[in-house]
């Protein structure tokens, strides 16, 4: 590269610590000289602008190690396909970039540096636009889906029926997520996993918590309704998948509707019939968190290798359960060496099970978890380069 891996990080680092004023800028310079790319964009622009910052931040990271950096490009220009970005968009947010970067670094800003940065652009933008060209020939960049039921668990939560339309099959792997958009909250999209494993008739079941300021996840909570139709975004990620390669009985830890992909390993382990056994702890605070319990002890009367433990960590007087949040009620059943973990839930339940487990001697690659950034771009691996051959293996 014409300049220093070192040099274009610091440089990026002394623009970052100007915080807000950054993406303000860069926004502002695309929509003035380009007003025709603001349709792209959602409404409200607050989460977009931390989202660049955060993706210039990776990128830049990884400037000098290509193992790192070019995953990370190509998931990007897969997933923007479902924004509508074509290659012609890139050239204006390079130059927006280019100028952002000049207004905050002043002086600091010469003909080395700025030949440094356009070429580190034109790789990621050539590196999105091909990746973008690839998955086209495999794959569209979204998926249309009817609400088929929606039923209310509660006052924040609902179970949610897809039936995505199957012109191309919709395959993933249990335990990744994929992107929803709903059609009150265009260009908004947000993650969530599938709760069932793939299925030839290509219905999907989501389970969505209202979180405060959520837009979407209230949308879909409170005002999405049967034969409403939503764009989903092809599967992502590998963090909760089952290991291919691994035949060790499992313990399973789930706070709230982190419950959802933990129940699709399950019918995977099922699936592929039944040879390891699952603990699966289900945790709340209170009896309307356990709100998918009666359809869990279905499943554990039909699967002899399951067991279901709930437990609640605020309720006194419920019935029927265990005491404590999920990782010490799992712990106070017995030692979990031998077993593969997974733990999903909100990221507070997510770190302290993971440091209660470390404290009893559990080692970290034992525990699987999302890694609490939702972060969807992580490297390429066997789990994600495989998903339509692996996943049809488990669609009913």
């Amino acid at each position: 590269m014409t300049v220093d891996p070192d040099r274009l990080q610091a440089s990026w680092a002394r623009v970052v610590a100007h915080g807000d004023a950054v993406p303000t800028y860069f926004y502002a310079a695309l929509f003035a000289r380009n007003p025709q790319l603001r349709q792209l964009f959602p409404a409200s622009m607050a989460g977009q602008r931390d989202r660049l910052v955060t993706a210039l931040g990776r990128i830049v990271a990884g400037v000098g190690q290509p193992d790192v950096m070019l995953p990370f490009a190509r998931g990007l220009g897969r997933d923007h396909r479902r924004f509508d970005v074509r290659p012609e968009h890139y050239p204006p947010v390079g130059e927006a970039l280019l100028a952002t970067l000049s207004q905050f670094l002043g002086p600091d800003w010469d003909a080395d540096l700025a030949a440094g940065w356009t070429e580190a652009y034109s790789l990621v933008a050539q590196v999105m636009c091909d990746a973008a060209a690839e998955a086209t020939r495999n794959e569209p960049p979204y998926w249309r889906a009817l609400v088929v039921e929606h039923e209310r668990r509660g006052l924040d939560v609902a179970v949610v029926r897809l039936q995505v339309d199957q012109p191309m099959p919709y395959w993933y792997l249990p335990g990744q997520s994929c992107a929803i958009e709903v059609p009150t909250r265009l260009r908004l999209w947000r993650y969530y996993s599938p709760a069932n494993i793939p299925r030839r008739d290509g219905l999907v079941e989501l389970h969505v918590k209202a979180v405060p300021g959520g837009e979407v996840s209230t949308a879909i909570v409170q005002s999405l309704r049967n034969g409403d139709e939503i764009r989903v975004g092809a599967p992502i990620g590998h963090s909760l998948t089952l290991d291919p390669d691994s035949g060790r009985d499992l313990l399973l830890l789930a706070g709230g509707t982190g419950l959802a992909p933990l129940k699709a390993l399950t019918e995977q382990l099922a699936a592929e019939g039944g040879r390891r056994r699952v603990t699966l702890v289900v945790g709340g605070r209170t009896g309307g968190d356990l709100y998918d319990l009666p359809a869990l002890e279905t499943m554990a009367q039909q699967m002899p290798w399951l067991t279901v433990v709930p437990t609640l960590s605020h309720d006194a007087h419920a019935v029927g359960v265990h005491r404590g949040n999920a990782v010490d009620v799992a712990l106070r059943m017995g030692r979990w060496d031998a077993h593969d973990i997974y733990v999903c839930g909100p990221a507070e339940m997510v770190a302290t099970s993971r440091e209660r487990l470390a404290e009893a001697g559990i080692a970290p690659q034992q525990v699987r978890s999302e890694d609490g950034t939702n972060d969807p771009y992580r490297p390429d691996s066997v789990a994600t380069l495989t998903v339509a051959d692996r996943a049809e293996v488990y669609a009913r």
